[in-house]
């Protein structure tokens, strides 16, 4: 993944601070944008771990604070309901213009309800995601009723919510019953997937149902079983991003998805490590991997290593070469499996071995052939074996050059 921090006009003269994340090829098959909930900026962690999962999947994702909030510029006591859209409204500007026009658009709770209301003003959105997200501000009315007579009395109030302290003022107040966000789903003529957890107490589930039921189709629900209104488990958030990348997919236009297909003969794989850990991104010929350590190294275990990796490959290459052999001869080989362990073992042909002198790499590797195979046959096959591509590139001389790019 490839994290940019950004800043874009909000159209009023502030400056909105943001955060672009890219896939690590830097060639996402789709722009998003990820509006936050009422209380959070675009650090919340729940944020960054949707938005770091579906760079991951390929997607670019911009993430930003909405006015008033988190880094970016102005008082969030002056702002409405009604500026918020505005706010996603100059996100997609600021995309299409620098980077890309935004297919998916994401919202947490009332950046749910924002990305809603600006999806009509966003021509290039094909797909609207909410996450806990209200059917109407009416909800949100009744919960900051208690600062209506201080609003009233000094112009701002602050209330507790989820957890946070926020200060909010008339504008918004005075705005909130005068939104119809049932005219705007209906209307909404996208796609449309509603995340909600049965067990949200900020956001009620039957917010979900009243999107879900008022939306027309394409529309889908997934429950997000356990989770609290801001997902504050990891577990949950990068669920959430697995699944609005793979149901995002079948709503990006077709020209978009082409881009990560790679043509025939490039094998280019592009790998990026952060700056925290050792978790790696893998991207090969448009595939997404990740690459880490045991925790016992100091990694976070949410990929094989490096020589797993390695030794996955020769596995994978034998599978295919006995498949393919086997076919062309007719053979009965219905499946076939290999199991492979690497290790540093010395060198039984060295003089010095005994005195623990130099280690070489060994790969054991065990065939499962699975039908009824005949005993020349299956001999055949383990010779087969020792003869696949990655096997002869691990026992032919290789040369590695490594050069500086250009900044």
């Amino acid at each position: 993944m490839h994290t940019i921090n950004t800043a874009f006009d909000n159209g009023r003269g502030q400056r909105l601070a943001a955060i672009l994340d890219r896939p690590v090829d830097d060639a996402p098959i789709a722009h998003a944008i990820f509006a936050h909930c009422f209380t959070c900026s675009k650090t919340y962690k729940a944020v960054r771990h949707i938005s770091r999962a579906l760079a991951a999947e390929g997607f670019a994702v911009l993430s930003f604070d909405f006015t008033g909030l988190g880094e970016s510029e102005g008082d969030f006591a002056d702002t409405s309901f009604s500026s918020n859209v505005d706010d996603v409204v100059a996100a997609a500007g600021f995309l299409e213009e620098n980077h890309g026009a935004p297919a998916v658009l994401i919202g947490h709770s009332l950046g749910g309800a924002a990305v809603m209301m600006a999806a009509a003003r966003i021509p290039s959105a094909t797909a609207v995601v909410t996450i806990a997200s209200p059917a109407s501000l009416d909800h949100l009315s009744e919960i900051l009723q208690p600062a209506r007579a201080e609003i009233d009395r000094v112009g701002t109030s602050e209330i507790l919510l989820a957890g946070r302290t926020i200060r909010i003022g008339r504008a918004l107040m005075d705005e909130l019953n005068e939104v119809s966000m049932s005219e705007a789903i209906a209307g909404l003529d996208r796609a449309l997937l509603v995340m909600h957890s049965p067990v949200d107490t900020v956001v009620g589930i039957g917010n979900a149902t009243a999107i879900f039921t008022t939306a027309k189709h394409p529309k889908s629900f997934v429950s997000l079983d356990r989770a609290d209104h801001l997902l504050g488990r990891a577990e949950d958030s990068r669920y959430a991003a697995g699944v609005i990348a793979n149901w995002a997919r079948k709503y990006i236009p077709d020209h978009q998805e082409e881009v990560k297909l790679a043509a025939p003969g490039d094998n280019r794989v592009v790998v990026r490590t952060g700056s925290n850990g050792f978790r790696t991104e893998v991207l090969a010929n448009g595939h997404s991997l990740i690459a880490d350590e045991p925790l016992s190294v100091g990694g976070t275990n949410t990929g094989p290593s490096p020589y797993e990796l390695l030794t996955a490959a020769l596995g994978s290459c034998t599978t295919m070469t006995l498949r393919m052999y086997a076919d062309r001869k007719g053979w009965p080989l219905e499946d076939v499996e290999v199991r492979l362990e690497h290790e540093k073992i010395h060198c039984v042909d060295c003089a010095n071995a005994s005195r623990g002198g130099p280690k070489i790499d060994h790969i054991s590797r065990e065939l499962v052939l699975e039908g009824p195979l005949d005993d020349q046959q299956r001999q055949r096959l383990v010779e087969i074996a020792d003869r696949c591509p990655v096997h002869r590139t691990l026992h032919s001389e290789i040369q590695v050059t490594t050069t500086l790019a250009e900044e």
